[in-house]
């Protein structure tokens, strides 16, 4: 099934999303940022460098691309900004929050995967036996809201992303585009303040993919997130105003083009 709604408009507010008004009102501060982030595999002889101090920036509301061949440290770089390995030095924060400084800050690791960072990756990982309100909905109940207004929240979500009519369908009977919708209405359901996207597009035509960037665009201005899509994908890296090279565990930032999404040309 085709996604024919690439030309769609999204509401500027949603229930609840509503009062994340004040917060962009507040002074603007990075989504995230890291200043010399390095990361040592083994010792001695053996050590290997897959990251040597790399700075990144990205603020609430911007989506920004990290490009790197294979081996250049992007899958330890991802993996350090979402908390699921630890650095060897560094110091990394979310919002004003310092959360690592040569060590970890933050005491419970799950909980800041679950309500601070949200994740894209290249295959939607739907859970095949909930429906996609539930898909949408286990993050909240987990994070211990009840289940009612966790559903509430994930079918406002889903009417953003213009998959509400496939609320109650198993993930089996969505196309691609409506995958990959879904997935992004979970990470974003528990409004964080980051969300990491690896490869989001990879498996999709060139109008799928370019709806993809589109949508987190917007939920980038919407809900004051900061994004960062990890991509090798021709078909967006137009779409970045700013994009991060990684090359032998080293960053360098650059301008990009800032194409329009919709315009896919």
């Amino acid at each position: 099934m085709a996604d024919t709604s690439a030309g769609h408009a999204l509401p500027v507010s949603v229930g609840p999303a509503a009062s994340q008004g004040a917060r962009a009102a507040m002074p603007v501060t990075p989504g995230i940022r890291i200043e010399g982030l390095t990361k040592r595999y083994g010792e001695g002889d053996t050590a290997v460098d897959a990251l040597r101090g790399v700075d990144l920036s990205v603020a609430p509301g911007e989506v920004v691309g990290l490009i790197g061949p294979s081996g250049s440290g992007k899958s330890t770089l991802l993996k350090s900004l979402g908390a699921v390995i630890e650095p060897t030095a560094g110091r990394m924060w979310l919002g004003n929050d310092l959360i690592y400084d040569n060590g970890w800050q933050i005491g419970d690791l799950r909980a800041l995967r679950r309500d601070r960072i949200g994740f894209v990756f290249q295959a939607p990982y739907l859970i095949p036996f909930l429906d996609v309100t539930d898909n949408v909905a286990l993050l909240p109940m987990l994070a211990g809201r009840s289940n009612d207004e966790s559903r509430r929240q994930a079918r406002e979500l889903l009417a953003v992303l213009d998959v509400a009519h496939r609320a109650s369908a198993m993930p089996s009977q969505l196309s691609g585009g409506e995958q990959q919708r879904v997935a992004i209405a979970r990470a974003l359901v528990n409004r964080p303040p980051v969300i990491l996207a690896d490869e989001p597009t990879a498996p999709l035509d060139s109008e799928r993919a370019l709806t993809v960037i589109r949508i987190l665009g917007q939920m980038a201005r919407q809900f004051s997130t900061a994004i960062i899509v990890v991509t090798h994908d021709e078909k967006i890296i137009p779409t970045f105003k700013r994009i991060y090279y990684i090359r032998d565990g080293r960053t360098h930032e650059e301008a990009g083009e800032g194409r329009d999404p919709v315009a896919g040309d």
